[in-house]
């Protein structure tokens, strides 16, 4: 058992809600209360910190969509509805993550198909959702009021907010008390800073999670996963305008050269692994939330966790 004292750490994670069930206003079938880790993970049987949830990344625009998932899928990346059903039910992911890349096309004007696709996936579900926006600063206000709005009641947490532009989001996040991404370029200094900017509008602590952006190993993961950690050091000392959770995306390991060029017959098989161990990584930094976009490597990174913390806490509302 290592104790916190003999670190000298004083410091507690934030807790942010997602999701809301029934009895909580929403119609999720179950919430989830990441955070209020004292430790770092993985350091003894009784540590404070639960084991990291998984998210399921998915889209609104197949062909704009990795070819790997595309191809293992199938026909399901076509009809969003199923493809939503079918993680759930069949991959078993505790959130979903939905990207609604649709907005990435060129001229793009179909603000309002976007609050349906919000309403078709939260009906295809009951899990926790995450909405990732549209990344373009002139469309990002209408994207994010109408992806707040759609989800209202949820609990929603919302992507991405950057130094750059994040009062959009924020203010989507807090009309409809959803929460926020925070994003910054792997550097624990920034990161600090976009909080501290998001608190200074009126988005409470336990409504942001940080992202410090996740390289894939071997393309600038090991500058992440020292972020990761120093934001995790210094929460857990003291620093309150750190101590929140973290949010990781292994997915991006889906694009490099090694998983592209891979052999065919090998290819799903490299995909999850590059996958698996960027997400198993980031976890023993401290990551809350582990986002991967294969459905295979969702059962082996549990299985991973559970064998890295035989006493597997997860804090649920059921």
């Amino acid at each position: 058992m290592v104790p916190e004292a003999q670190f000298g750490w004083t410091g507690t994670i934030e807790g942010v809600t997602l999701g809301a069930t029934k009895a909580e206003g929403g119609t999720r079938c179950i919430s989830y209360r990441i955070g209020g880790g004292k430790n770092l993970p993985f350091l003894d049987r009784d540590s404070s910190s639960p084991s990291p949830l998984i998210a399921y990344e998915l889209c609104d625009y197949a062909p704009l969509w990795s070819p790997i998932v595309r191809s293992y899928c199938g026909d399901l990346v076509d009809s969003l509805p199923e493809w939503t059903k079918t993680a759930e039910t069949t991959y078993k992911p505790d959130l979903i993550r939905l990207h609604l890349n649709s907005t990435r096309q060129r001229n793009f004007s179909d603000i309002p198909g976007l609050g349906k696709t919000v309403e078709t996936v939260l009906s295809a579900t009951g899990l926790p959702l995450i909405i990732e926006g549209s990344n373009e600063p002139k469309i990002d206000s209408e994207v994010f009021q109408r992806c707040g709005e759609s989800g209202q009641g949820e609990r929603l947490l919302l992507g991405t907010a950057e130094a750059s532009r994040y009062r959009s989001i924020a203010a989507a996040a807090l009309a409809y008390n959803h929460s926020v991404i925070a994003q910054s370029p792997i550097d624990v200094n920034l990161a600090k800073q976009l909080n501290i900017l998001l608190k200074e509008i009126g988005v409470p602590r336990d409504h942001i999670v940080i992202d410090p952006y996740t390289g894939a190993l071997g393309y600038g993961f090991e500058y992440s996963y020292s972020a990761m950690e120093r934001i995790r050091f210094a929460a857990l000392k003291g620093d309150t305008d750190l101590a929140m959770p973290i949010i990781c995306s292994a997915a991006d390991t889906l694009t490099i050269k090694e998983v592209r060029e891979a052999d065919p017959a090998m290819q799903d098989s490299v995909a999850v692994s590059w996958e698996l161990y960027t997400g198993i990584a980031a976890a023993a930094a401290g990551a809350e939330i582990i986002c991967v976009r294969h459905p295979a490597t969702i059962g082996m990174l549990r299985q991973a966790f559970t064998s890295m913390n035989a006493n597997t806490v997860r804090r649920e509302v059921e």
